[in-house]
């Protein structure tokens, strides 16, 4: 997929019926197939009163990360600063949790409603500088659009 515009599919998934999860893990399967450089995409749910983050739907390779405090990792990072969070190299990031030897860039979305965050989209790469404007963008604007999933 070049053309980040183009987000008709996912009125689609949205509108589909299906369970919350479901169309969560319909996303995630979409956006990898799609978009050539996105090689594990997930969701992390917030457990606010816990401070954590756990793994939602995904579609990649497995992870070990089921469970990420906020603060911890990239993915805790976006969670406790409720912004988004883009590292072109995850070897220059000091508090950068290894899920895989093979992702070098990742960014990390927030999903917050009414003010409040509930998840975020976490997306690794396996090319370094991978992630433009475009795609934070587009990220953004998706986790708007899908924040009453949650």
């Amino acid at each position: 997929m070049t053309d980040f515009e183009d987000t008709r599919w996912l009125g689609k998934i949205i509108q589909s019926g299906n369970t919350r999860d479901e169309i969560l893990l319909k996303i995630c399967q979409y956006l990898k197939t799609k978009i050539t450089h996105y090689n594990w995409v997930g969701f992390y749910i917030a457990d606010p009163e816990k401070r954590v983050l756990n793994l939602g739907p995904y579609s990649g390779a497995p992870t070990e990360h089921v469970c990420i405090p906020f603060g911890r990792g990239v993915c805790g990072q976006a969670a406790e600063t409720m912004a988004t969070v883009l590292v072109q190299d995850v070897n220059s990031e000091s508090n950068y949790l290894a899920c895989s030897l093979d992702v070098k860039s990742e960014i990390v979305v927030p999903i917050l409603k009414n003010g409040q965050f509930v998840a975020e989209l976490d997306i690794d790469s396996h090319q370094k500088n991978s992630f433009k404007d475009q795609d934070q963008i587009f990220l953004e604007r998706m986790g708007h659009e899908i924040a009453d999933l949650f």
